[in-house]
C-alpha cells in the first residue's frame, strides 16, 4: 500500500507509491551525445567568456590557459551586479530592480569529464572556488542569500555540456530557504536542539536510508523523498555555514561528494540531475530586528540536496503541492549502497 509521508524540514507531504515499484533500469535514459564544435569553457577559448573573477592555476596571468578551476560572470545573467535595488510598491504588488550576481564555476578544463569523474583533489579545488566566492559575495550588503547549484544534463536545465556549476546572489531570502530557516529557528527555540542533528541521529540509528557514512559526513535518501533516488549529504557534526569549512574539511567533503555522484552515475547510468547547496545566509543585521540571526549558529545545519530528473511534475503535483515518488527511499538507498563503484 502507498504511504503519505511528511517532511518536517520542508513542510510538505509525499506519496510513496510503492505498488509502482520502479527500479533503476526503469529510469535509465539514452546518454546525451553530440560533437563538440566550439565550447567557450574549454582551454584556449578564454577570450570567448567574460573576464574571470577567480581561478586556480599553477602559474600564468588571468584569463590564460593552464587553469584547473575558473569562475566567470554568466554571459547572460539572471541578475546584474550594477545599480541599486530601488524597492517600491506598484499597486498591490512589490517590485525592485534585478540586482544580484550570477557566476559560473567551470569545474574542469576537460570537456569530457564530469564532476563524478574528477579526483577528490580536483573536486576539492571546485569546493575551494565555491567557498571563495561565498566569502566574497556576502560582503555586498545588498545580497541576502547565495544559491549554489549544478545542472547536469539538458533535462536538468544545463545549456552547455561542459562540467560547470552556478552561483547566484539574490537581494531577498528565497521562499524555500526562508521556510527552512524558520523551521530550524522554531525547532531550536522549542527544544534547544538542531532539527537536522536530530534527523541525522535517527537515520544513523535506523540505517534503512543511509547510503554511505564517512567520519564527518553521511549520504542518505530522505524519508519523504519527493523524487526517485533523491539524496542528501550532511555534515554529521553540527555546522551552519559551508563557507567556514577549512581545507581539510573540504578535502573530506570532496571524497563524500564524489562517491555520491559516482554511485548515482553507476546505478542510473549517468542521469540528469540538479544539486543545491543549502547554507546559512549572510548574517547581516536587520533594521528593527536585532534578534534575527541570534541563534542561527546553533539552529541551522548546512547540507547538499541532489535530485535526479527522472520523473516530471504534472497536474496533481501543481494542484496539491504533493509529490508522487514511485521508488521508496529505502529501496533507492539499497540500490545505491550495494552498487559496485
Amino acid at each position: 500500500m502507498s504511504e503519505l509521508r511528511w517532511d518536517p524540514l520542508k513542510l510538505h507531504w509525499v506519496i510513496i507509491a510503492t505498488e509502482r515499484g520502479r527500479r533503476p533500469r526503469d529510469f535509465q535514459v539514452e546518454p546525451e551525445t553530440g560533437e563538440v564544435t566550439s565550447c567557450p569553457f574549454c582551454y584556449g577559448n578564454e577570450d570567448k567568456t567574460p573576464g574571470e573573477i577567480f581561478a586556480i592555476r599553477p602559474a600564468g596571468p588571468p584569463n590564460s590557459p593552464n587553469w584547473r578551476v575558473r569562475v566567470i560572470p554568466n554571459k547572460y545573467p539572471a541578475l546584474r551586479i550594477e545599480g541599486g535595488l530601488d524597492s517600491r510598491g506598484y499597486g498591490l504588488y512589490d517590485v525592485m530592480n534585478g540586482i544580484g550576481a550570477h557566476e559560473v564555476i567551470v569545474e574542469t578544463p576537460d570537456h569530457h569529464r564530469e564532476m563524478a569523474d574528477l579526483t577528490p583533489a580536483e573536486i576539492t579545488d571546485v569546493l575551494v572556488a565555491y567557498r571563495t566566492r561565498f566569502l566574497d559575495l556576502r560582503r555586498d550588503m545588498r545580497f541576502r542569500y547565495m544559491v549554489l547549484f549544478k545542472n547536469h544534463g539538458s533535462r536538468a536545465g544545463a545549456t552547455l555540456a561542459h562540467a560547470h556549476s552556478q552561483l547566484i546572489a539574490v537581494p531577498l531570502t528565497p521562499p524555500v530557504a526562508a521556510t527552512e530557516l524558520k523551521i530550524c529557528r522554531e525547532y531550536y527555540a522549542n527544544k534547544e536542539r538542531c532539527i537536522v542533528c536530530d534527523l541525522i541521529a535517527f537515520e544513523l540509528a535506523s540505517g534503512d536510508r543511509v547510503v554511505r557514512e564517512f567520519t564527518n559526513f553521511v549520504i542518505l535518501t530522505p524519508y519523504a523523498s519527493c523524487f526517485p533516488f533523491e539524496l542528501r549529504l550532511y555534515p554529521k557534526r553540527h555546522a551552519h555555514d559551508f563557507a567556514q569549512l577549512d581545507d581539510a574539511q573540504l578535502a573530506e567533503l570532496a571524497v563524500a561528494l564524489k562517491e555520491m555522484l559516482l554511485r548515482l552515475k553507476t546505478v542510473l547510468k549517468d542521469p540528469p540531475f540538479n544539486f543545491i547547496l543549502h547554507t546559512a545566509p549572510p548574517q547581516q543585521q536587520r533594521l528593527g530586528k536585532p534578534e534575527y540571526w541570534s541563534s542561527i549558529e546553533y539552529d541551522y545545519h548546512w547540507h547538499i540536496e541532489l535530485v535526479p530528473r527522472l520523473t516530471q511534475i504534472a497536474g496533481f503535483e501543481w494542484g496539491t503541492g504533493f509529490y508522487i515518488n514511485p521508488t521508496s527511499p529505502e529501496d533507492a538507498a539499497a540500490f545505491l549502497r550495494e552498487a559496485e563503484i
